[in-house]
């Protein structure tokens, strides 16, 4: 909204009121807290609380900042924007460092969080507890509950940062664009409805649930957390209950990636427990995926399911997989050129049976590197690894990422586009990933009967593949992503333009034609031709 008070000012007086601010926020910018030279940058002067939101149009509520920052603010409120700038920030610090979505852990550690251990006892219906590494010598006591149905154990409790950490067994999630829109709520004073829960873990107090509330809260400033704190919880009731509101109760958001990790977790307790319950040590593995499911009988099916979700999960964000680095865990970037649900339904669903459900023991073979299962998921991420290093690492720009790609290549503002960069892009359109891929399936197939190999379709990454088939994936990927369709701009407005469903893409690769008989490649894809020198 137009400032009234900036408008009287003359050019030394403006002038003036920029110096004032920058000698008020020590030469900071307001939003990104990075130094402002105002010899060589360029400036603004705005409201910090917007007009419209009933700011004052006067000196108290100006702050002088970057004019790019400004430009690019999350918000119209400039307290909202430092905030939302800040998380930013430690999101691509940690993605950047660690190739993972930042967490309630990272702005915990930015924020002097996690610090101590949680010294406590429990005396009849009471927990007993104080926080003396922080000079608060007090002595606290809050009233335990027992749920009547679950039986559970917990008390409300109010903490000091230094004694929270966050809990990435049960809660792996990262922090997603929700966070903003928290922020802004409690910013303006409404309450938090719903508390945060938390456990007690090996002397620490760890959130599980509720961790958006908790980042937005200590964004803002708050030094405290008050939690529902469960006492001596049963983890696996937990973890089972936190997937569930994901999944078939639908009360929280859960991506799939997260129900991959939770899953993976349940599968690792699943093994534990069978091994507990038949006196095994923890170090035997003479048992088979067959035999975990019939001994879990009325948890037949959600026993398979941990078994390939664990498996997928390996997979996918395992250190070596270079093309995680690509994949859109979040689903809301605009930077990466494969979204996980894309990942999912093409990849994973491509080259892992889901109803596979192995006979052999779990430790068949594994000091031979034989066993079947470490064979699928170390082949399957050398396959990604020749897939990244073919069309993305070095080709695909995150800067330029996603957005309106095509569009631009219309409007000719496209001069940073890059023809690798293009390439990458379209190849990983999930209509398009899913067609190609069935492609390079049938490259490895042919292979194996071609050499009189006998295989299973759906157990193909569990045979040891030599060094000539793996010679024929990386020409048939290189020769793929040659093909003149993918960096050709005149099909921006085309062939590219939009969504288009799987049959499209099968019916060009098969024919090299549209269904309307539009050509789009010079002939039809042969799989063999391109495994050629």
């Amino acid at each position: 909204m137009h400032s009234q008070y900036l408008s009287s000012l003359s050019t030394e007086e403006y002038t003036a009121l920029k110096k004032e601010l920058f000698g008020i926020q020590q030469g900071k910018c307001f939003i990104c807290q990075r130094d402002i030279d105002l010899d060589i940058q360029e400036t603004d002067v705005d409201h910090v609380i917007p007009l419209a939101n009933k700011g004052k149009d006067d000196k108290s509520n100006f702050a002088l900042t970057h004019s790019s920052c400004n430009r690019s603010k999350s918000d119209a409120n400039l307290y909202i924007a430092q905030i939302l700038y800040k998380i930013k920030a430690l999101q691509e610090k940690v993605l950047n460092e660690e190739h993972r979505s930042a967490s309630l852990k990272d702005v915990l550690k930015a924020e002097g969080g996690s610090k101590y251990d949680f010294k406590y006892k429990i005396e009849a219906d009471e927990l007993i507890y104080s926080f003396s590494e922080i000079q608060d010598v007090n002595i606290y006591r809050s009233r335990i509950y027992t749920d009547d149905l679950s039986k559970e154990q917990f008390c409300f409790i109010e903490v000091p940062l230094q004694y929270v950490y966050h809990d990435d067994l049960i809660n792996p999630r990262g922090i997603n664009s929700s966070i903003a829109l928290l922020v802004k709520e409690f910013k303006k004073g409404n309450p938090q409805l719903h508390l945060s829960l938390g456990r007690i873990y090996d002397g620490k107090i760890l959130i599980f649930d509720g961790q958006h509330k908790a980042v937005a809260r200590i964004l803002l400033g708050s030094k405290k957390i008050v939690l529902r704190l469960f006492i001596n919880p049963n983890v696996d009731r937990l973890i089972e209950t936190n997937t569930n509101a994901g999944s078939s109760l639908r009360q929280i958001a859960f991506d799939k990636s997260v129900m991959r990790q939770l899953n993976n977790t349940l599968y690792n307790e699943t093994i534990a427990r069978y091994q507990k319950e038949h006196g095994y040590p923890s170090d035997y593995f003479d048992f088979s995926e067959a035999q975990l499911v019939a001994y879990f009988k009325g948890e037949n099916a959600n026993i398979r399911k941990y078994i390939i979700d664990s498996i997928k999960h390996t997979i996918t964000h395992s250190p070596d997989n270079r093309l995680g680095a690509f994949i859109d865990f979040e689903g809301k970037s605009k930077n990466l050129p494969i979204s996980y649900s894309a990942f999912e339904k093409t990849f994973l669903s491509t080259f892992i049976d889901s109803k596979l459900i192995l006979d052999t023991n779990i430790s068949y073979k594994s000091d031979e590197g034989e066993n079947p299962r470490e064979m699928e998921i170390n082949q399957l991420i050398k396959l990604l690894n020749i897939i990244a290093d073919t069309v993305y690492i070095g080709k695909f720009d995150p800067e330029i990422g996603v957005s309106r790609i095509e569009q631009k290549i219309i409007e000719r503002k496209d001069t940073e586009i890059t023809n690798a960069h293009l390439i990458a892009y379209r190849m990983s359109k999930e209509e398009v990933l899913y067609n190609w891929l069935q492609y390079l399936k049938k490259v490895i197939e042919s292979y194996f009967t071609n050499t009189g190999k006998i295989y299973q379709s759906n157990k193909l990454f569990q045979e040891q593949f030599p060094d000539v088939l793996w010679g024929n994936i990386q020409r048939f990927m290189k020769n793929l992503s040659e093909l003149p369709l993918w960096s050709d701009k005149s099909m921006a407005s085309t062939h590219f333009s939009g969504k288009k469903n799987y049959d499209f893409w099968k019916t060009v690769f098969e024919t090299g034609k549209t269904q309307e008989g539009v050509q789009v490649l010079a002939k039809p894809l042969n799989y063999m031709e391109l495994i050629k020198e």
